[in-house]
């Protein structure tokens, strides 16, 4: 999930949250070079939040691109690159194909990027799109939300739209081979604080082993997190999560693998070697990374971390508590499903936000 933000003269991007090795959402790792403080004191106001894998349903888009000439335009370029027509997919499935990993993350980050050319047609004040020599992505203003694009989990609003189809293309290829070469999931426990997750965590990585450890890959809201480890640690997790801990309930993705955790590096080093081979390009706007929960302006700062955020849970729950310290009154969800909404509310039922469905 990312989020998009405006404070009273630029916009900001943003995309999750974070957490210690020690498993704590509160305790933030800072990875700030002395190049990369632009945007130390952002103060956003409006922002944009893309969902991230999961979110796709056969049928998403459909309307979309029969509403927006330019969102069309963009899956056609899409399927070009991708080689296999994403548009069907989105829009007739099959259901199991655009679920893999391999098929989601891509799909996802072109549906919402076509949403925010809706929002743009819908709601805008200013033309926002790429600049035609050099296809690299401007910010205009759109109503009061400054409005910049999405890549899944990843944020690429500094990296030009074939380029970061090209990367989300290789990472969700090389997280489905990492998947594939060991057994392992992911577990979503409900009805606990975050310490006491981690402690169900610390109980079953004792009985499975260092080697079958699991910890907390996704802080969502208060009351729901994801565990991720080896297919013995989430059994681990099912099985001791609510006579122990006295979970609600825990229940089983539908997902690949072991995301954000070390069973997903060898697509780290599949990803930092194209990222070597990338231009990333100063962001105009602060970009808050789900590695740290902050925002980045320096190009080899944001590779590093757009590498790392493949193993690093994902604070989603620590970067929206931020934004609403720091002044946050009104945002968009825009790409396919609610996901991003539901959670907002669980932690701010006052918050405004609106839905652009892709």
């Amino acid at each position: 999930m990312q989020q998009v933000l405006r404070n009273s003269q630029r916009v900001s991007l943003a995309a999750g949250p974070l957490a210690t090795s020690k498993g704590s959402s509160r305790g933030v790792v800072r990875v700030h070079a002395s190049a990369d403080t632009d945007f130390a004191s952002y103060k956003p106001n409006v922002a944009a939040f893309f969902p991230g894998q999961g979110a796709q349903t056969v049928g998403m888009a459909k309307e979309l691109v029969a509403e927006v000439p330019a969102a069309k335009d963009m899956f056609n370029k899409a399927s070009d690159i991708l080689g296999y027509d994403l548009l069907q997919l989105c829009t007739e499935g099959p259901k199991d194909r655009l679920d893999s990993t391999e098929i989601s993350q891509p799909a996802i980050y072109v549906a919402s990027l076509a949403a925010v050319e809706k929002l743009r047609a819908t709601e805008g004040q200013g033309q926002v799109g790429a600049n035609a020599s050099t296809k690299v992505l401007k910010l205009e203003s759109i109503d009061d939300l400054w409005d910049s694009p999405p890549g899944c989990s990843v944020c690429w609003v500094h990296i030009i739209f074939e380029d970061g189809l090209r990367l989300v293309k290789l990472r969700g290829e090389s997280m489905q081979a990492a998947a594939n070469a060991a057994a392992s999931g992911m577990v979503s426990v409900i009805g606990l604080d975050s310490g006491k997750v981690a402690e169900l965590c610390k109980a079953a990585s004792a009985e499975v082993g260092k080697e079958n450890a699991v910890r907390i890959a996704n802080y969502l809201c208060p009351g729901n997190y994801a565990v991720s480890g080896s297919k013995e640690g989430c059994d681990a997790v099912e099985r001791l999560g609510k006579p122990n801990y006295k979970a609600r309930m825990t229940v089983r993705l539908a997902v690949a693998g072991a995301f954000h955790t070390d069973f997903m590096q060898p697509a780290v080093e599949k990803l930092q070697a194209a990222l070597a081979q990338t231009e990333v390009k100063k962001p105009r706007i602060p970009v808050i990374s789900n590695v740290d929960a902050q925002p980045h302006s320096d190009p080899e700062t944001i590779k590093s971390i757009l590498a790392r955020q493949v193993t690093s849970p994902v604070l989603w729950e620590n970067t929206l508590m931020t934004l609403f310290e720091k002044g946050l009154t009104r945002s968009y969800e825009i790409g396919p499903g609610k996901v991003v909404a539901g959670i907002t509310k669980r932690i701010n039922k006052e918050h405004n936000i609106t839905n652009i469905f892709a």
